[in-house]
């Protein structure tokens, strides 16, 4: 299969201290001279947190190792599918329609060669107003127009849903994160829907230069949608990730995992597990994020069956990949 030629390599040195994961003489001979994995827009979490792993990782393995700006993880597990993308980061809904074959991408196409690699993190859906716009909750979105992130993305697939679900009539636009926050303070759009591992780094600037209002879902319209969607869970966003927040805040989330192609050579994905799973201090300097990106959370994926390479270093570390999810 093809991969992709065109790579936005990271450059930035992680220094000595480093400990180079898979220094072991694994065989190189069947490794892609260079690799890529797809994130999302910039100003979002998946951006930071991908380029961050892809740049450890290509330090720790000596590969050049480099973020691409995406759709975000509809795109990503159709990019992953098709020999695109070496590696890619999805949400757990978004992949799993994908993998039946109902991805709004690629209608039809089951996307049954994805792999899972690691668990990275609990995409919460979080929403930033203007102070002076009266809009604090999500009841209050009604009849206005409201930013959900790139087309194809975990917000653009959920939000309009649940927006509906909730009887509101919200006109909802696309755009990347960082655009979309440009444009709810030029006053384009009255709100800015987000989905993204906190805190959203586009959120945080924007409380930096204006006085703003960070919600999400309250407990009463959770127990109004949940049901229908089993992906998604109450969360909660600590007050310490956001300055406008006094208390923390009532969310809700849903997991994301990092994926590959099931033709990757198991050797590479080891080490690529490896190195993230064994760093995971770097990691949380990478973004806050990563403060869940533990071995244990592979529990997490319960349909996607997981690379050679990524059991191998799982088992090696005491935990039991289920029969059925070993790819």
């Amino acid at each position: 299969m093809r991969y992709a030629a065109s790579k936005l390599i990271a450059t930035t040195c992680l220094g000595a201290a480093l400990v180079a994961a898979g220094a072991q003489a694994e065989d190189r001979s069947d490794w892609p001279r260079s690799l890529t994995v797809g994130t999302a827009s910039q100003g979002g979490t998946y951006y930071i947190y991908g380029a961050g792993w892809a740049n450890l990782v290509g330090d720790a393995l000596g590969v050049s190792f480099g973020a691409e700006v995406t759709g975000g993880p509809v795109q990503n597990a159709t990019l992953v599918q098709m020999g695109e993308h070496d590696f890619g980061m999805v949400t757990m809904g978004p992949a799993y329609e994908a993998w039946i074959g109902e991805s709004e991408l690629a209608p039809g196409v089951e996307h049954t060669d994805i792999r899972a690699v690691f668990p990275m993190y609990q995409t919460t859906l979080q929403i930033i107003s203007l102070a002076g716009s009266n809009i604090s909750s999500v009841a209050d979105l009604d009849g206005k127009t409201v930013g959900v992130g790139p087309a194809g993305g975990t917000s653009d697939m959920y939000y309009p849903q649940l927006f509906e679900k909730l009887g509101l009539d919200v006109d909802t636009r696309n755009g990347g994160a960082a655009d979309q926050a440009g444009q709810l303070q030029d006053g384009l759009i009255d709100a800015f829907a987000f989905a993204a591992g906190v805190p959203i780094s586009a959120f945080s600037q924007l409380e930096a230069q204006a006085n703003v209002n960070i919600f999400s879902f309250s407990e009463d319209e959770m127990g109004d949608v949940l049901d229908d969607y089993p992906e998604l869970s109450p969360s909660t966003i600590p007050a310490a990730v956001y300055n406008s927040l006094e208390e923390d805040l009532p969310a809700v989330s849903i997991w994301n995992f990092a994926i590959t192609h099931k033709d990757m050579p198991e050797s590479l994905v080891y080490e690529v597990t490896q190195a993230v799973m064994e760093n995971h201090d770097r990691m949380v300097q990478i973004h806050g994020a990563a403060v869940e990106t533990l071995p244990e959370n592979f529990e997490y994926n319960s349909f996607l069956p997981w690379h050679p390479g990524a059991v191998r270093w799982f088992e090696e570390q005491g935990y039991d990949i289920p029969e059925d999810l070993r790819g």
